[in-house]
C-alpha cells in the first residue's frame, strides 16, 4: 500500500513543487514505485517532468470533477518507477464548480484509494493557499511535508497551516501526521539563513529534516529542461541534497 505525502505551504515560492518533483525522482531511483499528483493549478510539476499540457486528453480536473478515473490520467515519465498525474490551469475552476457538490473534500482521497496498491509512494503537490484543493490533499494524505524557505518571513502563516492540519485531523483524517519540515533555499554564507534555520528548529524541534536544500542554480535550471535536477546534473549540490532527503523520508516512513 502506498504512503501518501502531501507537500504543502500556503506561502508561495518556498520550493514546494521543486521538492515534490525531486523527492519523487530520488524515491523512484531507489526503486520505489512513485506517483506525483500535480494538484496545483499552475501545473509546474507537470511541465517540470517534461509533460506537454497541450497533449493531455484528461487531467486532475476531470478526476476531481468525477469525469475520469485517476488511473486514466496517469502518465509515465522518462524516469523508471516515476509517474505523474498531470494538471492544467482549469483545475482552479474546480473549487467553484464543486462548491455544493457531495463529498467535495474527499474526492482526492477517493481517487487515490483506487491506485493505492500500485505504488510505494504517492506525493501530492498542493497549491500555495489554504484552499479547497489543499484541504483535499490533507484529507487524502498520511503525512504532511512542509517546505520552509530560510528567509525573513519563513514562519509567517505556518501557525495557521498547522491549525488547519489540526482541524482536518479532528474532523476527517485522524491519521494525518507531520512527516517533517524541510529548510529550502539555504545559503550557508549568510547569517540570515542560519538564524532562520535556528528559529525553525526551535519551533519544530525534531520534526526538522537533517537535510537542507541549498540555493543552487542547477535546481533552478532543471525545470526549464523538463527534468528533475538528479537527471539534469546528478553531481550538483541540489541533487545530492534531494537524494539525502529521499533517504530521510524512507527512514521516517519505515521503508528503509
Amino acid at each position: 500500500m502506498a504512503t501518501v505525502i502531501c507537500i504543502t505551504n500556503q506561502k508561495g515560492g518556498v520550493g514546494k513543487t521543486t521538492t515534490a518533483v525531486n523527492l519523487g525522482y530520488f524515491l523512484a531511483k531507489d526503486k520505489f514505485k512513485t506517483l506525483i499528483i500535480d494538484f496545483d493549478p499552475q501545473g509546474n510539476a507537470t511541465s517540470g517532468l517534461g509533460v506537454d499540457k497541450q497533449d493531455m486528453a484528461n487531467s486532475m480536473t476531470e478526476v476531481i470533477a468525477g469525469r475520469a478515473q485517476l488511473s486514466g490520467v496517469i502518465l509515465s515519465t522518462k524516469t523508471k518507477n516515476l509517474d505523474i498525474a498531470p494538471t492544467t490551469p482549469q483545475l482552479a475552476n474546480t473549487e467553484v464548480e464543486l462548491a455544493n457538490a457531495d463529498r467535495r473534500f474527499v474526492r482526492l482521497r477517493d481517487a487515490i484509494q483506487t491506485v493505492m496498491r500500485d505504488y510505494d509512494y504517492i506525493i501530492i503537490d498542493s497549491p500555495p493557499s489554504l484552499s479547497f484543493l489543499t484541504v483535499n490533499g490533507m484529507i487524502a494524505a498520511e503525512y504532511l511535508l512542509l517546505p520552509v524557505q530560510t528567509e525573513f518571513y519563513a514562519l509567517e502563516g505556518v501557525a495557521q497551516l498547522l491549525e488547519s492540519m489540526k482541524l482536518v485531523k479532528k474532523a476527517s483524517n485522524p491519521n494525518l501526521k507531520l512527516l517533517g519540515v524541510l529548510a529550502t533555499m539555504y545559503d550557508k554564507r549568510t547569517t540570515l539563513s542560519a538564524q532562520v534555520l535556528e528559529e525553525v528548529k526551535k519551533y519544530f524541534k525534531t520534526k526538522v529534516f537533517e537535510t537542507t536544500i541549498p540555493r543552487n542554480v542547477r535546481v533552478a535550471e532543471a525545470p526549464s529542461h523538463g527534468t528533475p535536477v538528479g537527471s539534469y546534473d546528478k553531481f550538483s549540490k541540489g541533487a545530492k541534497a534531494y537524494k539525502a532527503l529521499a533517504r530521510e523520508v524512507e527512514e521516517r516512513t519505515g521503508k528503509k
